[in-house]
């Protein structure tokens, strides 16, 4: 039995927190390194920073706030934007980063995936996934390039393939509920989770604590995340171990030392 993560994100454009709804509408939500350092308190499993500004040429402001970020968060932290090449991936490890996260790279350069698992191990590399559901409802769309470029790859075919290239884990963020707060898709992760033998992590649409719950107990994700409801501390992360404790939900209770 793998225990249940609870991840909150930080989108960063130009080195500063955003949020918005479906991709769009971004508003600034703070400093990086003063919310990360608070979910260090809060007992965060992971944290996720996903660079979604023009990407690579800002790499060194990335790196920069990495080399700042480690030495005050004790948790891994996953980075993701704007990485294409085995030099990129490298540079954020080497920052500190636990695992790096890719999306429009692993779709448009599939052996990049194995590249890379090669050289770093599997357990450190993430394929995000976007997915968008179809007009027909017969089932979802892969979207690169934060959500604004449709692709011709179906979701469960794309997330089965970048397991079959080595990918250690997927990041499956459903781009109709992020934001919204109406809950996540659990019909979508749970086909990708049933389709996979490797870690899910679900993304898009938690705003209550039934919310995570339901993820965990109906798709069997393996964690959840989540940017604004925990930044704006709607909900604090302790709080909502607390409550799937007592759903009986396992989950890690305390950071390693």
């Amino acid at each position: 039995m793998r225990y249940k993560r609870i991840i909150p994100c930080l989108d960063l454009y130009q080195g500063r927190v955003v949020k918005g709804v479906h991709f769009k509408e971004l508003k600034d939500a703070g400093d990086p390194i003063e919310i990360a350092t608070l979910y260090t308190k809060e007992l965060a499993d992971e944290l996720v920073l996903l660079d979604i500004s023009s990407n690579y040429e800002k790499r060194n402001i990335m790196i920069d706030i990495i080399n700042k970020m480690v030495k005050k968060v004790k948790i891994p932290l996953i980075i993701g934007g704007g990485l294409r090449t085995v030099k990129d991936v490298r540079e954020i490890l080497n920052a500190g980063a636990k695992k790096v996260s890719l999306n429009s790279a692993a779709v448009q350069t599939p052996e990049l995936i194995t590249e890379l698992a090669n050289e770093f191990g599997s357990q450190a590399i993430i394929v995000a996934i976007d997915a968008k559901k179809r007009e027909d409802y017969s089932g979802w769309d892969v979207y690169i390039n934060g959500g604004k470029r449709k692709t011709n790859l179906d979701v469960i075919q794309w997330a089965k393939e970048a397991e079959k290239k080595g990918a250690g884990e997927i990041l499956l963020t459903s781009i109709d509920k992020d934001g919204t707060k109406t809950g996540y898709d659990i019909s979508l992760i749970k086909q990708v989770v049933d389709n996979v033998n490797i870690p899910v992590i679900a993304s898009g649409g938690a705003g209550t604590l039934e919310h995570f719950y339901e993820v965990f107990k109906t798709s069997n994700a393996d964690a959840a995340l989540a940017a604004s409801l925990f930044h704006f501390k709607e909900i604090r992360i302790p709080d909502l171990k607390q409550y799937l404790e007592t759903k009986k939900v396992p989950i890690i209770k305390s950071l390693e030392s």
